[in-house]
């Protein structure tokens, strides 16, 4: 079963913007971070951003900083990502996925114990 569930994506061109969004698991409590990774064909996933989900810390990528938000939705209990600005080098599959390790770990994929199914975003020029 896919633990976490998500939803967003899709097709957009150059400079368009699209949301996703990820439900937070139950028993959220032991959880330390909700982070967003994306996938190339043929590559390993690759970190994009990660919240805190006590409140206030946010991480991103080098790539997506000034363009991409992520936040904590309290009132749908989900973890969204705002994506403004779009290229066509964001087009991939991207995933959220939930960790309990600390930041040293949470920019790596392998740190994560549950994965949503993913979702494709498309960039067109």
């Amino acid at each position: 079963q896919v633990r976490l569930v998500q939803s967003g994506g899709g097709l957009v061109q150059a400079g368009g913007s699209l949301r996703l969004s990820c439900v937070i698991p139950e028993r959220s409590h032991r959880l330390t971070r909700m982070g967003w990774f994306r996938q190339y064909p043929g590559k390993d996933r690759e970190f994009v951003a990660a919240i805190a989900l006590s409140g206030g810390s946010e991480y991103y990528a080098d790539s997506v900083k000034g363009r991409f938000t992520v936040s904590k939705d309290n009132a749908k209990n989900t973890v969204e990502l705002q994506m403004n600005d779009l290229k066509p080098g964001d087009t991939a599959r991207y995933y959220c996925g939930a960790t309990v390790g600390p930041l040293a770990t949470a920019l790596n994929w392998k740190a994560y114990s549950s994965w949503g199914q993913g979702t494709q975003v498309t960039v067109s020029s």
